[in-house]
């Protein structure tokens, strides 16, 4: 029987989808059939999220229509403010975004398409609020909303910093769309679980937040820029890299995807962004370092088919926009709360069951019960 068992659900299939085409063999990524690279140099978040909402890219009428209602939802209810500035400071950030989507469940949900529709759009202004006063209480700044004269990307930012650049709207423009989606990994599978009970989107998400929490799926950009901060300086590199991956035999980070087999076409994505962003010496040092390692990792591993992921390089962007290492999980999870409503709303649209695996008895056979005096 236990060859019946595919732990981890690796390679088992759960859904049909028109949303993420992933080749990771070739490298390839496409959201709805339009490559990674050209939805990144050529179109905002806005356009991104229409198109997997509504399946196609927006016209101009379309696209001022879907952004004035995104923009409309960008101002948070009270409750939901009041919640976040009563948490400690220092909790964890995904928690914080855990417990802010869980206040916002409506408890019940009627699932069909135009509902969705609105229920997403709505989902992805209030989004915007929840995590950037997540970022302002952490830094003990006064929470406040964000300004719909600005598109998403950029009210985000101003939201958590009093100045951006404009490179820094574009990389967080990037950062948005590249995180979008992925297919049905852990957090996406965990939300349409839920999704097939016919849960509402609000609780959808925040069982979707449950799984990001934990550090072999969302973890994973803070985990490499850590490892890049513990070698301090690009001379260290050949010298760590020999005692911790060679010798101690631990995993480097940011390296391997249970789908890849070559370049993540998203981390070549980030290593430009971060190459353009690095000003500071700080930051030209981090790159350098990332640059090195990566280079004995490929000399390594790539025979194994092991490579650079996504979130190798996206911890130096996300650094060089200006947000410290601890927002680094949820700033994933805020581009990857369209990704979630996306699949959840595809899956119960077009072939909602109620997902309900089993597992193989390994325990005893029948025992003799005795009472509690006899055992």
């Amino acid at each position: 029987m236990e060859s019946d068992i595919n732990l981890g659900l690796e390679d088992v299939f759960i859904k049909h989808t028109s949303l993420t085409y992933i080749d990771g063999i070739k490298g390839i990524l496409r959201y709805r059939g339009y490559d990674i690279n050209d939805l990144v140099s050529n179109c905002s978040f806005e356009e991104v999220s229409y198109l997997m909402i509504y399946g196609e890219l927006p016209n101009k009428k379309q696209l001022d229509e879907f952004t004035k209602e995104l923009k409309e939802h960008y101002k948070l209810p009270r409750h939901v403010l009041s919640l976040i500035s009563e948490l400690p400071r220092d909790s964890d950030a995904l928690t914080m975004m855990e417990t802010a989507f869980a206040s916002m469940s409506s408890g019940e949900y009627s699932w069909n398409k135009e509902n969705d529709r609105k229920q997403a759009t709505k989902i992805l202004g209030e989004n915007l609020g929840i995590i950037s006063n997540i970022y302002r209480h952490k830094m003990g700044l006064r929470l406040k909303e964000p300004d719909p004269k600005y598109g998403y990307a950029e009210a985000f930012l101003r939201n958590c910093f009093d100045n951006v650049t404009e490179d820094e709207i574009n990389a967080m423009n990037a950062a948005l769309i590249i995180y979008i989606d992925h297919e049905v990994p852990a957090s996406t599978t965990a939300a349409l679980i839920a999704a097939s009970t016919l849960s509402d989107m609000y609780s959808c998400i925040t069982a979707a937040i449950a799984a990001l929490k934990g550090p072999l799926h969302g973890g994973a950009a803070e985990a490499a820029f850590n490892q890049f901060l513990a070698i301090k300086k690009p001379e260290n590199v050949d010298s760590w890299f020999e005692d911790n991956i060679v010798n101690k035999n631990k995993k480097l980070m940011g390296f391997g995807h249970r789908v890849y087999k070559t370049y993540d076409p998203r981390m070549k994505i980030f290593k430009s962004i971060a190459e353009k962003l690095a000003i500071t010496d700080d930051e030209k040092n981090l790159l350098k370092i990332a640059e090195n390692l990566e280079d004995l990792g490929i000399k390594r591993f790539s025979s194994k088919g092991i490579y650079p992921n996504t979130d190798y390089y996206s911890g130096l962007v996300f650094n060089e926009i200006g947000f410290p290492v601890y927002t680094f999980t949820v700033l994933f999870g805020f581009s990857r709360v369209l990704g979630w409503v996306a699949h959840i709303s595809e899956y119960v649209e077009n072939e909602e069951r109620l997902i309900r695996p089993r597992a193989v008895y390994i325990g005893p056979g029948e025992k003799q019960f005795k009472k509690i005096d006899e055992r």
